[in-house]
């Protein structure tokens, strides 16, 4: 998938297109870290280089999370549940992101059953991933596809 001008952004009421992304004031005030886990945000064209991460940089955010290619949902969802717990204990953006992607590649957050487990305890699963197939996450397709764009700090 390279992003067109049929590429958008779902929010929970509303579709927001390439061209609005501008539209959306993510600089006022200016948002810290805008986290697109979608497959391929981090992708772009002639007109957006470096897809919409990139055009969420150019409205003003300071730091955008995107991934490089299509990236598996349980994976996806390992990294961002390590991530956002790393970044609570009060690491740096690009520093949680890479004890996340350590943690994944050593083999310390896998699926076992229905649940996810991480170096910080079990979570359930979302019902439509509660059936996966994937148990071991520590190959680099799972993880590896994510990039810290922007600010690090």
């Amino acid at each position: 998938m390279t992003i067109d001008c049929y590429s958008y952004i779902q929010f929970d009421d509303a579709k927001v297109g390439l061209n609005e992304v501008d539209k959306l004031g993510l600089n006022n005030p200016p948002v810290d870290l805008l986290v697109l886990s979608a497959c391929k945000t981090a992708v772009g064209n002639k007109d957006a280089e470096f897809g919409f991460a990139g055009l969420a940089l150019q409205a003003g955010v300071k730091s955008a999370l995107a991934s490089l290619w299509s990236i598996n949902d349980a994976g996806t969802v390992a990294l961002m549940s390590e991530f956002y717990q790393n970044l609570k204990s009060g690491s740096m953006k690009a520093q949680a992101l890479r004890e996340s992607q350590v943690a994944m590649l050593q083999g310390k957050v896998y699926v076992e059953g229905d649940r996810l487990r991480s170096s910080r305890g079990a979570v359930d699963l979302p019902p439509a991933l509660a059936e996966t197939k994937t148990t071991n996450l520590s190959h680099p397709f799972y993880w590896a596809g994510f990039s810290i764009m922007g600010n690090p700090w």
